[in-house]
């Protein structure tokens, strides 16, 4: 456990500076085109402009990048993020706000991907000789050479534009009041349901052959004709031994599967107008607000990190193997 928890604050740690010196590589004077946005907007001298920019970007190019990187690593101890240059409200906030539409959609898609696929994979498995086998294939092979954003534009089209059934952009109607109501709830689901299938469609079929192989090697193994010959229900054994066992070296990858939905949210979200983490990063990159995007590649990366290292704790909570 605490070799873990060492290996998951490493990989923070370098990804967080990796970020850092990258952000701060990419080409152009930052400071400058937002100083002379403050001065038209505000009227004031250019140096006045440059200096109040250097502050909100909490960045000076005078300065050398090692004390740039202590001051940040300083700001991150008293959970000073910095203040995003486009929403002039601080970076915290705006994360905050967006996390938990991200979590939410991606979860549900993740897990609802999930079920699907392994319940379909598990079938396969059992009924090798049928036609699911090549429909499992072909539409695995389909879904891994649509990526989600194309999905959401083919979903956009169809629900949103000519069908009209789905709302097309935001995470609720402005008309709706927010809160425990039953009205907003089903506003805010009726809202996320392309979101979510964007995301929730290209993986079925990757869990579902996943699934498969899993349990057709399962299938081969001696406690199964053990189960059977001690006369077990064969509910019991499908998901007592046949489907638990299949499934566990699948839980990795789901917490995987997690991590890299809440980091490759941004276009399925700009595409839907969806207010989460991937909507306010391509904002940030397209207006070049640096401190909006560091914050949020740092929560993205801490998200993988803890998903990851949560499918590892459940794996050797189901395997008794790994935990001695």
């Amino acid at each position: 456990m605490a070799h873990r928890l060492v290996t998951s604050l490493a990989t923070i740690a370098v990804a967080m500076t990796l970020t850092f010196l990258l952000i701060r590589q990419m080409p152009g004077d930052i400071v400058h085109q937002w100083a002379v946005q403050l001065q038209m907007q505000q009227g004031i001298s250019y140096e006045q402009a440059r200096i109040q920019a250097a502050a909100m970007i909490n960045y000076n190019p005078d300065v050398g990048l090692f004390e740039q990187y202590f001051s940040y690593l300083g700001g991150l101890l008293t959970g000073n993020l910095g203040h995003s240059l486009t929403y002039r409200i601080p970076v915290s906030l705006i994360l905050v706000q967006a996390l938990p539409w991200t979590l939410m959609v991606t979860a549900l898609a993740t897990f609802l991907s999930f079920v699907m696929g392994s319940g379909l994979g598990l079938v396969g498995a059992l009924r090798r000789q049928s036609l699911l086998d090549p429909v499992l294939t072909l539409y695995a092979t389909l879904s891994q050479a649509l990526p989600p954003f194309l999905i959401g534009l083919l979903l956009l089209l169809v629900f949103g534009i000519g069908l009209e059934w789905l709302p097309m952009r935001g995470n609720y109607t402005p008309d709706v009041e927010p809160g425990l109501n039953l009205a907003f709830l089903l506003d805010v689901a009726l809202h996320a349901v392309m979101p979510v299938m964007a995301f929730a469609l290209p993986a079925v079929g990757d869990w579902a052959l996943a699934m498969k192989a899993s349990a057709t090697s399962v299938l081969g193994e001696d406690y199964l004709h053990v189960a059977r010959a001690r006369g077990l229900k064969p509910r019991r054994i499908l998901l007592r031994y046949l489907g638990r066992n299949s499934m566990m070296p699948l839980v990795p990858s789901l917490a995987t599967a997690l991590g890299s939905a809440l980091g490759g949210s941004m276009l399925v979200e700009a595409i839907f107008g969806y207010p989460g983490l991937g909507f306010f990063l391509a904002q940030a990159i397209d207006r070049r607000d640096y401190p909006l995007m560091q914050g949020i590649f740092l929560i993205s990366t801490v998200g993988v990190v803890l998903f990851n290292l949560a499918g590892e704790l459940v794996l050797a909570r189901l395997d008794p193997r790994l935990r001695r």
